[in-house]
């Protein structure tokens, strides 16, 4: 495991599995909750992805990121999709738990936005920040107001996973020789284009770490009467994230409701309204054939729900901070990291030295009841 400086790694036993986790060095296990930060990865990653974050965050917050089962450090267990992301959530609470922290501050990337989601609606939190998040109805299958376009959730969950990819994961291909290595998907879909970086080698290290075990990622499929011929499985990965199994835009009932932090690029290829890892999409540009029209397959319209979501979230009382930045792709933590840990230090109203950055030059809506 390439641990940067200051960084170290270490099993958390829970009840269910042991959980892999990094922390840095000199935190203080006391710190209090409104002091603690704890960060969730996404999908096909771990929480060596979060280094850079952790190693830049101020000295006197607790920072905390934890890999999901399956990722990482952690056990590969089984993944029941029919709960959707809640098999990851309790894992998480079970994890915090077992570490005596009552509650903290929660940062979900893309996935882990959707894990975070589940898990305020299910446990205290004291403020969410949400890095690319998956819709908070899905990823696929909906309209705009979330409704599903079909029973079986044709085109969404495992059964979408490209196999040569999954396959290079078990190879554990580390070349560029092809678009479906992993290096080459982190380039052209983690990050947008131009984004260099030293770490390169790690984050696809991190990408590696993810189980293709029975359950685990990318999950099960099953045959459909509705194009492009496959619908939703059961267990897996990519079957908690379908519009049957999940769907947290309860979020805004939630009583109280804590502070909110929405961050995402106008570049990102894979939560958007054209999303090119969203077969409808693919299908309306002509990439898998035997598209069936606007009408029955229609793109589904990601970043919008979450807007509207979050928007209504905004209207019932909550506090929402949408961070949009320009030419940045699904991973603003690595590609545009100042104008990161601003917003999460806002959305934690951390007062403390070092001193607060100046505002960064991304554009930031405000957006509350008030």
């Amino acid at each position: 495991m390439s641990l940067f400086d200051g960084i170290r790694s270490r099993i958390v036993e829970t009840p269910d599995l042991n959980v892999g986790v990094l922390e840095r060095e000199g935190d203080d296990p006391a710190t209090p909750p409104d002091r603690t930060v704890v960060l969730i990865h996404g999908n096909v990653s771990s929480s060596l992805f979060w280094q850079e974050v952790m190693q830049d965050l101020p000295s006197d917050l607790r920072v905390i990121a934890i890999d999901l089962r399956g990722f990482g450090a952690t056990e590969h267990a089984p993944v029941d999709a029919t709960r959707g992301v809640r098999d990851f959530s309790d894992d998480v609470f079970a994890t915090l738990e077992a570490l005596g922290i009552p509650t903290a501050h929660l940062v979900g990337w893309s996935m882990g936005g959707g894990v975070v989601m589940q898990y305020a609606l299910d446990h205290p939190v004291l403020s969410l920040t949400l890095q690319s998040p998956v819709s908070p109805y899905g990823f696929g299958g909906t309209r705009r107001d979330g409704t599903r376009l079909t029973d079986d959730d044709a085109g969404t969950g495992g059964g979408g996973a490209n196999p040569d990819f999954v396959q290079r994961l078990i190879d554990r291909d580390t070349t560029a020789d092809a678009p479906t290595s992993p290096r080459s998907v982190f380039r052209s879909g983690y990050v947008a284009a131009g984004y260099t970086t030293e770490h390169e080698d790690t984050w696809v290290e991190s990408m590696l770490a993810t189980s293709t075990a029975t359950g685990n990622y990318p999950g099960d499929g099953a045959a459909s009467a509705n194009w492009p011929g496959f619908a939703a499985g059961t267990i897996g990965v990519l079957n908690t994230m379908t519009p049957r199994y999940f769907d947290v835009s309860g979020i805004v009932e939630l009583d109280p409701k804590p502070p909110i932090a929405w961050i995402h690029g106008t570049a990102d290829a894979i939560v958007s309204d054209t999303s090119f890892y969203d077969l409808n999409y693919l299908g309306q540009l002509g990439i898998v054939p035997g598209w069936p029209g606007a009408d029955v397959a229609p793109a589904q319209e990601m970043v919008a729900q979450t807007r509207d979501v979050l928007d209504a979230y905004a209207a019932a009382g909550g506090e929402v901070t949408e961070v949009a930045l320009e030419g940045v792709g699904h991973s603003a933590h690595l590609e545009a990291p100042a104008e990161f840990r601003h917003a999460l230090l806002s959305v934690i109203g951390y007062v403390g030295a070092p001193a607060d950055p100046s505002p960064p030059t991304e554009t930031i809506i405000l957006k509350s009841a008030d």
